[in-house]
């Protein structure tokens, strides 16, 4: 069992900064796959990185998303740059054994945290 808290969400202008943490318990951290997700109003949750040994974006934030780890805290950030109003969206972040781009990959979920970047 592995159970995810995030934190790190709020208001920002466009063009701002905003750094999201994951704190992970419950299982070895440094093995699973960490995941980050996000959904807006009306959307289908859709991948934005994940990261086990590499790490991995989709191309809609490639360049301005970064997702780093710190083992020794179990804890996945997700530092986002030159946020724009399309960021606008509930962020999850997911573990799982097996990690990619799909929900399915991922076993455990946070509760998500809001982002909202304005024009």
């Amino acid at each position: 069992q592995v159970q995810l808290v995030e934190s790190g969400g709020g208001l920002v202008q466009a063009g701002g900064s905003l750094r999201l943490s994951c704190a992970a318990s419950g299982r070895t951290f440094s093995s699973i796959a960490m995941g980050w997700f996000r959904q807006a109003p009306g959307k289908e949750r859709e991948f934005v990185g994940w990261s086990r040994s590499s790490t991995y974006y989709a191309d809609s934030v490639k360049g301005r998303f970064t997702i780093s780890r710190d083992n020794a805290k179990n804890t996945v950030y997700l530092q986002m740059n030159s946020l724009k109003p399309e960021d606008t969206a509930v962020y999850y972040c997911a573990a799982g054994l097996v990690g990619g781009r799909v929900t399915s990959s991922y076993t455990y979920w946070g509760q998500g945290t809001q982002v909202t970047v304005s024009s």
